[in-house]
């Protein structure tokens, strides 16, 4: 028997969302929620057997095993308070805006022991989790350096670039290392008349002398989505823009970093989304959440709210 699900706001992000939901063979969409007609109208040619609706409190969330949220992040708190008591919720990346919701959250997922999903897209990309073999089997040697470059997106005017792009980063960071940084430095401004910043540069150390650099924008000409990972042994370039080859590997011939040997590996390329649909499957079946059950959402906000 599938999983029965409802989508909240169908959007932008929602038919991302709900396109991976029917690619799954655990899910069905029983509810789509929005309070716009033509969102409402394009959820129906595309999901023809889900119920529209523009009022989210004729849904029975008891009877659902997940709500969707795919809403404004000024929502997100009110919007997944409201439904965790009673059912399982995935819920657009940020989490909460602030530290004391996100607190607030995890605390009424515990007590209703139903299971918190946030989209964090990039730590189910086959990309991140080939970097994340690399790092544990010490495969290149000692991590030293990680830049970071993420550049292009809507301009939004419920929060600002880093709570918009800077959380991929910090998402992949925190998947990556098991760990928050030690230190936090960051610059960000408005290059334009947005009512939000629309670029940061922030700079994180981490313990064993680990130093990261992430740079965030909205406004650029060219979508880019780049993370270098410097090693001892070699340089890891991760471009997920990239259709085929994510990852090019350069590894050190000599001691004077002068000549390197290119290796393109193999990296599963299933898009990300539909990774994160199979996860959220097994973990209510099962009745866990192992990535997000170790202060995953915490730390996370609490390193975007000190930024």
């Amino acid at each position: 028997m599938k999983l029965k699900a409802a989508i909240i706001g169908y959007g932008y992000w929602g038919p991302k969302l709900a396109r991976n939901f029917l690619n799954s063979s655990k899910f069905q969409i029983n509810y789509v929620v929005d309070n716009k007609t033509n969102n409402l109208i394009k959820a129906k040619n595309e999901i023809p057997l889900a119920i529209g609706l523009n009022n989210l409190d004729e849904i029975k969330a008891e009877n659902l095993d997940l709500i969707i949220l795919s809403t404004p992040t000024i929502t997100h708190f009110k919007l997944v308070k409201k439904f965790l008591k009673f059912t399982n919720v995935l819920v657009e990346k940020p989490l909460s805006l602030n530290l004391k919701h996100t607190r607030e959250l995890e605390k009424i997922a515990k007590k209703s022991k139903n299971l918190l999903f946030v989209d964090y897209p990039f730590i189910f990309s086959g990309s991140t989790n080939f970097i994340k073999k690399i790092i544990k089997n010490n495969e290149l040697g000692k991590l030293l350096e990680i830049e970071s470059y993420r550049e292009q997106a809507p301009i939004r005017n419920d929060c600002d670039v880093i709570w918009d792009l800077g959380v991929h980063d910090l998402s992949i960071l925190r998947y990556l290392l098991n760990r928050n940084p030690l230190k936090i430095h960051s610059h960000k401004y408005k290059t334009g008349n947005q009512k939000k910043n629309d670029t940061a540069y922030i700079n994180l150390e981490y313990s064993n002398n680990l130093k990261v650099f992430i740079k965030n924008s909205w406004i650029s000409p060219v979508k880019t989505r780049v993370i270098k990972f410097k090693f001892s042994k070699g340089i890891l370039i991760c471009d997920e823009n990239e259709a085929l080859y994510k990852i090019k590997i350069y590894k050190k011939l000599n001691l004077k970093n002068t000549n390197y040997k290119l290796e393109i590996p193999e990296i599963d390329l299933t898009e990300p989304l539909l990774n994160l649909v199979n996860y959220i499957s097994f973990s209510i079946t099962n009745k866990k959440n192992e990535i997000y059950n170790k202060n995953f959402n915490e730390d996370i906000t609490k390193v975007l709210q000190k930024i």
